[in-house]
């Protein structure tokens, strides 16, 4: 076994997906040799099922494979909230400019062809682990925070938010489905600016309305993952407005005007940054000084003042 692959830290778990027996004994010898712990599919279905009850560390994926091949099962891993964040190393005989775009379109980080050298295969792998623990810890870091930021590629696609911005925009924090009228809008958005990070611009999500949500852009964070900050468009102007419309606090207005924007107590507490309890004092004072008796009264009387639904 080589210096390189013995270096490689023990007790990571890997995932080795090839339809070629011959192509999966060799790697498995290999790296349980180093310590890790591999896990074996011999076609894309298969994969996804290993992945859905048990994520690995890293994936290492034969792009050509009968049925479901490596690029669409890429796809699909990263569709899921478990394994979205998993590096896809792609390995396959395929050297042809387009193939080595398709695998990184499709999700993968790296793309290595056969035969297999061992030794840069474990490069490769030590260098890949590290990175997406680092990305891990930093998203862990964010999440604490409570910033409503997200990720997406050059298309659109999600790649992570935060609990605060999946919110927002109603969507799972990992692994899902960004809203099709954003991903459209950042997709747009992002190719008439190029592969350029763009950071500090504004993206209105719906440009007839800037008084809604809006992205704004934090630059590149990795090769198709740019970051953004979610901000609701006229926010500070609108709290402004109910505050001197109804008397209220400034912690009262932030309150009614996302009352009036559809989200429920607990988002609200999430958003903010408050309890349930102390959501709800606010909206009794709020409804007092609303003389209205419930939250659906409040939000028709602030949306009437904003002109939301306008």
């Amino acid at each position: 076994m080589s210096e390189a692959a013995t270096a490689r830290p023990a007790g990571d778990i890997v995932l080795v997906v090839d339809d070629s027996p011959e192509a999966l004994g060799f790697l498995v010898s290999a790296m349980e040799a180093s310590g890790v712990t591999v896990l074996v599919a011999r076609s894309g279905e298969a994969a996804l099922g290993i992945a859905d009850r048990l994520a690995p560390d890293i994936i290492l994926m034969d792009a050509v494979m009968p049925g479901l091949d490596g690029f669409e099962t890429c796809r699909r891993l990263k569709s899921m909230a478990g394994v979205a964040h998993v590096p896809v190393i792609f390995m396959t005989g395929l050297t042809e400019t387009e193939h080595v775009v398709h695998a990184l379109e499709s999700g993968g980080v790296d793309y290595l062809t056969k035969p297999i050298n061992l030794d840069e295969l474990n490069a490769r792998i030590r260098v890949h682990l590290a990175n997406a623990r680092r990305a891990q810890s930093a998203q862990l870091a964010l999440d604490a925070a409570g910033r409503h930021l997200l990720a997406l590629s050059s298309s659109g696609r999600l790649q992570w938010a935060t609990p605060q911005a999946a919110r927002l925009l109603d969507t799972p924090a990992a692994g899902g489905q960004a809203p099709e009228h954003l991903s459209q809008r950042v997709g747009e958005w992002i190719a008439a600016h190029g592969a350029a990070a763009f950071a500090g611009e504004t993206l209105p999500l719906d440009p007839a309305r800037p008084a809604g949500l809006q992205l704004v852009c934090l630059g590149a964070i990795g090769p198709d993952e740019h970051l953004f900050r979610l901000i609701a468009g006229g926010g500070e102007d609108q709290e402004a407005v109910l505050r001197q419309q109804f008397g209220l606090t400034q912690r009262e207005s932030e309150v009614l005007l996302w009352i009036a924007r559809g989200k429920s107590n607990r988002d609200i507490g999430e958003i903010l940054g408050l309890s349930p309890r102390t959501v709800n004092k606010h909206l009794e004072q709020v409804y007092a000084k609303l003389g209205v008796e419930n939250r659906a009264s409040a939000a028709v009387k602030a949306t009437h003042v904003l002109r939301l639904d306008g």
